[in-house]
């Protein structure tokens, strides 16, 4: 048993030592010959970890933030990026031209559609109120936030150009733009183009035809006051103080000095004109009319019929000189009737 046991050890030892000098002589061989070289019959795959894959995240990133800043579908966003080889600026820039292209021939498509819904947008700073009214054709695109930008931009437009008429005011200034007065105007400061250039981005959008119908502005000197009020009204989601709704009316307000509840006061006028619908101011030397009365000052006041509108304002220390009354959609209805 010894024997046979030495006798393997032996041999085990043997072994081990021949398989070491095996894997010196190759790695000789290996050393003279230089580097192995593997060669294998399936293609190889290379996988690439660096700049390529930052490339990838980075082009996710600006199309997320072109979507984000635009609200185009990702698909239009894809296109506008490769378009204009990644540059975000441009590419927005490329989307608002095709969709603008877009929407030209859609509102050729769709002109001469009634228009009978839509928003007044009441909008005021400093000594400037305008009041705008913007139609499409059914309520449910009037209540889209889209429709509802278009009139701030429409609203900010008509701002902007009351804001830069250069008159030296003595007494209150007021104006009208028309449809096509309104289209003209330039869109603002950080928009390109022109109000009509937004319309038909708009129409383009929400598929429905729309129209700039009108806008009045007002200004002021010290000593007057602009009471507003909207019927309806929605403070639409923008930093700008704009106020949304059905009707609108501006009354304008000469008062000897500033008084403590002149914006209460205002409101409830400006309800009065919205509720009765005058036509005119008229006097306070007016015979009191019943409710078939346009003149303002003599007409049942809305909030108290027992006394005239005019026996209201007397003690309040103001006076009423002029007012503008909106109504969404009206003189549509006497259209279609003639």
């Amino acid at each position: 048993v010894s024997g046979a046991k030495n006798s393997g050890y032996s041999s085990d030892q043997s072994i081990s030592s021949g398989f070491t000098g095996l894997l010196e002589r190759r790695q000789e061989r290996h050393e003279k010959a230089g580097p192995l070289q593997l060669q294998s019959s399936q293609p190889r795959h290379t996988f690439h970890t660096g700049p390529r894959l930052a490339s990838s995240a980075s082009s996710k990133e600006l199309l997320l933030k072109l979507r984000r800043k635009t609200g185009y579908s990702f698909v239009n966003c894809k296109k506008a990026l490769e378009a204009c080889s990644g540059d975000l600026k441009q590419a927005e820039s490329w989307l608002h031209k095709q969709a603008q292209k877009e929407g030209w021939s859609r509102a050729a498509k769709l002109h001469g559609r009634k228009t009978k819904e839509g928003l007044i947008g009441l909008l005021q700073e400093g000594n400037t109120t305008v009041l705008v009214e913007v139609n499409c054709e059914t309520d449910f695109v009037s209540r889209n936030i889209k429709f509802q930008q278009l009139v701030q931009q429409v609203a900010l437009g008509t701002l902007l150009h009351c804001q830069n008429l250069k008159d030296q005011l003595s007494t209150y200034s007021k104006g009208f733009l028309n449809s096509s007065e309104l289209s003209e105007l330039p869109a603002g400061p950080e928009t390109e183009g022109s109000l009509k250039d937004q319309l038909a981005l708009a129409i383009g959008k929400l598929g429905e035809n729309m129209t700039l119908k009108r806008a009045a502005w007002v200004k002021v000197p010290a000593g007057f006051y602009v009471g507003s009020y909207v019927h309806g009204a929605m403070h639409s989601p923008s930093p700008h103080n704009l106020v949304l709704g059905k009707y609108g009316a501006l009354v304008i307000c000469e008062t000897s000095e500033r008084r403590a509840n002149l914006e209460d006061l205002g409101r409830r006028l400006g309800q009065h004109v919205v509720g009765m619908a005058p036509l005119s101011v008229g006097s306070l030397d007016d015979e009191p009319g019943g409710e078939a009365e346009t003149k303002m000052l003599s007409q049942p006041y809305l909030l108290d019929p027992s006394i005239t509108l005019g026996q209201y304002v007397q003690p309040q220390g103001v006076s009423v000189v002029d007012f503008v009354r909106f109504e969404c959609g009206e003189g549509e209805e006497a259209a279609e009737a003639e």
